[in-house]
């Protein structure tokens, strides 16, 4: 464990940007070989892959995604981050493990090396080190890369995230855990021109804010009330001087959703008030909407999560395994899953100072704690050290030997 808390350390003052993640996954690799397993690299770009085989019996998959986030870190740390890096567009950045990738990473390589140390399992292990979860594209693209050409189809695939939690408590919940994620590009081309003469431009700007405006709409009152959708516009840029009204404005717009239709009438809906906006302004071409991140929502199989669920009370305790009910973060470990047929099982890790927490006795309770506590991709979430390591590495080895064969 006091190596795992280095490796820890280390990774965390050393984040990478998604499909930029070859500084950890070369640890991941060298660690995996170290304990015997047979090693695929570059999967997905920058995918690693362990396998160690067993003989006859189950297949389990144990998932962790690698990749930082654009976050300039304010933890005060002293292994805080100082990394900086070149986004997708070329600009300069901050890079911080804010979302707690780090911590996946290292509890994955503990559970590896804690499961080849164990003789009393009969199967194939699968430990995945996944690029991009950020941008909502490494897992199809260790898919799309021949994956399961390369290593056994799962029986299984278990994962887990760490969360704002109790350090200490794990969170599982049957069905629809995470929410589907959507991120789109919309373009809205107008007429420029000198700001004195509106009347002889298409002014972007306007358009753009009449549509934000009116996106508002479909959460109130396209969307049951007894259903889940979340429509953020997360950015809106135009223009360059106060004087100039610019040829075009560019939005930045995130759908979170549980349920197929309803994902698929707000994404109809999305495109209805965009055009239509686009045309009520009297733009000289039609508006330009462009899916660039996309993930499904991940569903926790019933029956899967029953069996996982006494290998996690077993390691933390009953009371300490809690329901959080579905989250509106998304993940695209569900891929991983759907493409191999398997049942997918994911729960969150508890991982903040246990301390906070004192008096807060049940979910809700924990929920309103956790509401002024610093989270997942802020620049000041920083999880404690143990026991979240320790549980963590515990939680995904107990898993394990649930759909491993004995011996």
């Amino acid at each position: 464990m006091s190596r795992l808390e280095d490796v820890y350390r280390d990774l965390h003052a050393h984040p990478e940007l998604s499909f930029s993640e070859r500084r950890t996954a070369g640890l991941a690799a060298a660690w995996l070989r170290e304990c015997g397993f047979e090693v695929h690299e570059g999967i997905g770009i920058t995918g690693v892959v362990g396998v160690l085989a067993r003989g006859e019996g189950p297949v389990a998959l144990l998932r962790a995604d690698m990749d930082g986030l654009p976050v300039e870190e304010a933890t005060g740390l002293p292994y805080a981050s100082t990394a900086r890096a070149l986004d997708p567009d070329g600009v300069d950045v901050a890079v911080m493990h804010a979302c707690g990738h780090d911590v996946h990473v290292t509890c994955l390589l503990g559970a590896a090396a804690t499961l080849a140390a164990d003789a009393g399992w009969t199967g194939t292990l699968v430990v995945l080190f996944q690029p991009a979860e950020e941008v909502a594209r490494g897992a199809a693209a260790m898919v799309d890369d021949r994956l399961y050409d390369l290593v056994p189809r799962p029986d299984v695939v278990l994962g887990q995230h760490v969360a704002p939690l109790p350090a200490g408590a794990l969170g599982l919940t049957s069905g629809p855990a995470f929410a589907a994620t959507d991120s789109l590009r919309v373009t809205l081309t107008g007429a420029g021109g000198h700001g004195s003469r509106p009347e002889a431009t298409v002014d972007p700007v306007v358009m753009a804010a009449s549509t934000v405006m009116r996106l508002q709409t479909i959460v109130s009152r396209e969307v049951a009330a007894t259903d889940t959708a979340v429509v953020t516009v997360g950015a809106s840029r135009a223009g360059t001087k106060a004087n100039i009204i610019p040829e075009q404005a560019e939005l930045l717009v995130n759908v979170r959703t549980y349920d197929p239709h309803v994902r698929g009438v707000v994404l109809a809906a999305i495109t209805r008030i965009v055009e239509a906006e686009a045309a009520a302004a009297g733009a000289p071409v039609g508006p330009e909407i462009v899916a660039y991140e996309s993930a499904p929502a991940v569903v926790n199989d019933a029956d899967a999560v029953e069996r996982t669920r006494a290998a996690l009370t077993g390691t933390v305790g009953v009371t300490a395994v809690v329901d959080p009910g579905p989250v509106t973060g998304s993940e695209d470990v569900g891929v991983l899953a759907a493409a191999a047929g398997a049942p997918c099982v994911f729960w969150l890790l508890g991982g903040a100072d246990p301390a906070a927490f004192d008096g807060a006795a049940d979910v809700p309770a924990m929920q309103r704690v956790m509401a002024s506590l610093p989270s997942n991709h802020s620049p000041a979430y920083a999880p404690v050290i143990q026991p979240t390591l320790g549980i963590g590495v515990s939680a995904l080895v107990s898993a394990a030997l649930v759909w491993l064969g004995p011996v």
